[in-house]
């Protein structure tokens, strides 16, 4: 059942992602929240999708946490899955990204468009001080910038590689980070089509108020999200068990 279901999803989350993108190509000509209404669009009806077709329910907790305004959002990254079911927790929001994303006809397009932050990871210091450049910018706009620190995706239990850029980030944009753990990695797997039923947690951790040292910050923010998503895993993995998976 589980084979045959993660098929369906997949046959319909492309589907439904190609009609969409055909959809939005009107908001190229429309203000820039016209282009993040659709993708939190595809936010939200992915997340059905999981739950209808594949029994991939979401909980998510601390969203009371979340200031108004401007801040950093530091999520940790298991899966494809928050890349889109995230969004709809922000108002305006901003991703750093891969440069090579910005040149995928259409996608990109509506990445320029909703004014993502393309960064070059092959130009090191140079990349870094772009990026931050931009990142400010969006910040004095009120903007909210979600980061993965870890840059790539982790599977459940690896070991976290979080890069310091992060901390370099926060020293300059001069807002709160919010930091974001999940378990989405158990029922969204790492370079994998199946979709395991259960519960995604995405518990949003209490703010890292600006002004910290960077060191200081660094070794705070890896910790919290850390402890939680230990945690937030062995409650998924519990719940994978009891239903013999």
């Amino acid at each position: 059942m589980v084979l045959a279901r993660s098929i369906l999803f997949n046959i319909l989350f492309y589907l439904n992602l190609g009609a969409l993108l055909l959809a939005a190509i009107v908001t190229l000509v429309l203000p820039r929240r016209g282009i993040l209404f659709m993708a939190t669009l595809w936010g939200r009806t992915s997340l059905w999708l999981l739950r209808v077709v594949c029994g991939v329910k979401v909980e998510f907790r601390g969203i009371e946490k979340l200031p108004r305004g401007p801040f950093m959002v530091a999520a940790k990254h298991q899966s494809t899955w928050e890349t889109f079911a995230l969004l709809w927790l922000f108002e305006d929001f901003t991703f750093i990204v891969k440069r090579e994303l910005m040149w995928i006809p259409l996608f990109g397009w509506f990445m320029w468009k909703g004014g993502m932050i393309p960064v070059d990871r092959g130009a090191g210091s140079q990349a870094l001080t772009a990026m931050t450049a931009r990142a400010k910018e969006k910040i004095r706009g009120g903007r909210q910038l979600i980061i993965f620190p870890e840059g790539t995706r982790r599977a459940p239990g690896a070991e976290p590689r979080y890069k310091f850029g992060v901390a370099q980030l926060y020293g300059e944009v001069g807002v709160p980070c919010v930091p974001i753990a999940l378990n989405s990695g158990l029922f969204w797997r790492r370079r994998s089509f199946a979709r395991w039923p259960g519960t995604v947690v995405v518990e949003i951790l209490d703010p890292i108020p600006p002004g910290l040292e960077k060191s200081e910050f660094f070794a705070r923010l890896q910790n919290d999200i850390e402890t939680a998503t230990a945690r937030l895993v062995a409650e998924g993995q519990r719940e994978l068990a009891a239903k013999g998976y």
